[in-house]
């Protein structure tokens, strides 16, 4: 079967090898086009979080659409979106001397801004800023239900910024919120996002007593995300499963199933025990994250076949689950398989592949998984 014209890319799914994490690129397009669209109406500054794509190609769409820049969780990630974007919000606390001068590192083009919810952050952030000669903005992160990292009360929050408007090389900027812990099916958000509410007005109204009034108040997640207009006082939000979406997003009603544009190709590779089948895409494709929604179950459903769930994994077995349909497949089909979380999934791989139908149109190197330095696994092969 002939492959395109453009080297290394081969013409069909058939001829890509499994499992492979393939992208509908008219489907992505549309999620593209849906949320910085909600973001333009609702005058909120969409600075979505590359972790889902780890892509800067992919960034490059997102801020062509008008996002102001993009967000990161690792120097990995800031180090290969520097590549596209020049203003990059790194969502998780720099502790550590290494890390912060890592980030200061960056290209001095940047406009960096840190979040945090530590004084030992803080200050090994002002330190390597002011070893650098620049300014780097914080974010005070504050936790607001999630109960993972953030400051607890407004106090804690008002001492924080008031510090990091006060130290070398540090801008205060703002705070920043995590909402990840509203995951209920989106018609049954209301009162955890009034809950929410609650809780971040307590924290806006602190800050203006102490006269640290924030500029930027950021927040926003996929599962929420077009809620964000209801949650007076935020001006950005940080959403990043939306370019993909997932299972667990289409299990809560934050996207159709057909807004799914990410699904890993599998390869049937056994069907020798009754009532299922084993594909070749397992926990070292997919993860073996469960879903965060209710009434479902498994790690993964096929694509055209919603009924059929991956029952169980292991490493590199996926165990399809047949009870529900009267479809059997035959060793050597292909699947597409929409994985629970799709973050975790692409992480897993080296290279997404761009189809539209059957054709494959292109392919990106997913360059900001894992943790060296961008350049230093190159330099490592040449030794």
């Amino acid at each position: 079967m002939a492959g395109t014209d453009r080297p290394g890319i081969p013409g069909t799914l058939d001829e890509l090898e499994t499992p492979a994490a393939v992208v509908d690129l008219d489907r992505m397009a549309a999620n593209l086009d849906r949320m910085a669209a909600y973001a333009r109406a609702h005058g909120l500054a969409l600075r979505p979080h590359t972790k889902t794509h780890k892509t800067p190609e992919l960034a490059a769409e997102q801020l062509r659409r008008g996002a102001v820049g993009v967000t990161v969780a690792t120097p990995r990630e800031a180090e290969a979106m520097a590549s596209v974007a020049d203003d990059i919000l790194v969502a998780y606390p720099p502790v550590g001397r290494a890390r912060a001068e890592r980030l200061l590192a960056l290209p001095s083009r940047v406009r960096l801004t840190v979040a945090l919810d530590s004084v030992e952050a803080l200050r090994d952030l002002s330190s390597a800023a002011t070893a650098a000669g620049r300014e780097v903005g914080v974010l005070v992160e504050l936790d607001l239900g999630m109960r993972r990292c953030g400051v607890p009360t407004a106090e804690e929050a008002v001492a924080l910024a008031g510090e990091a408007a006060e130290l070398p090389g540090i801008e205060y900027r703002g705070i920043l919120f995590y909402p990840g812990h509203v995951r209920e099916p989106v018609d049954e958000q209301g009162p955890a996002l009034d809950r929410l509410q609650r809780e971040l007005d307590l924290r806006l109204a602190a800050l203006r007593a102490a006269g640290l009034e924030p500029p930027v108040v950021s927040g926003g997640s996929t599962p929420a995300a077009y809620a964000s207009h209801r949650i007076a006082g935020l001006t950005e939000i940080r959403p990043g499963t939306y370019i993909f979406n997932d299972r667990t997003t289409a299990e809560i009603g934050a996207c159709a199933w057909d807004e799914c544009a990410y699904s890993v190709l599998a390869t049937v590779v056994s069907t020798a025990v009754p009532g299922q089948a084993v594909v070749d895409a397992g926990s070292k494709a997919l993860s073996r994250e469960e879903l965060r929604a209710p009434d479902a179950t498994g790690f993964g459903a096929l694509l055209d076949r919603r009924e059929v769930v991956v029952r169980a994994v292991s490493e590199e077995h996926g165990i399809l689950d047949l009870s529900r349909t009267d479809w059997r497949p035959r060793v050597g089909d292909r699947v597409r398989i929409v994985p629970n979380h799709v973050c975790v999934s692409v992480n897993l791989h080296e290279r997404l592949w761009g189809v539209r139908g059957d054709a494959v149109v292109q392919s990106w190197p997913i360059a900001a998984r894992g943790r060296e330095r961008v350049g230093d696994e190159v330099a490592a092969a040449g030794d």
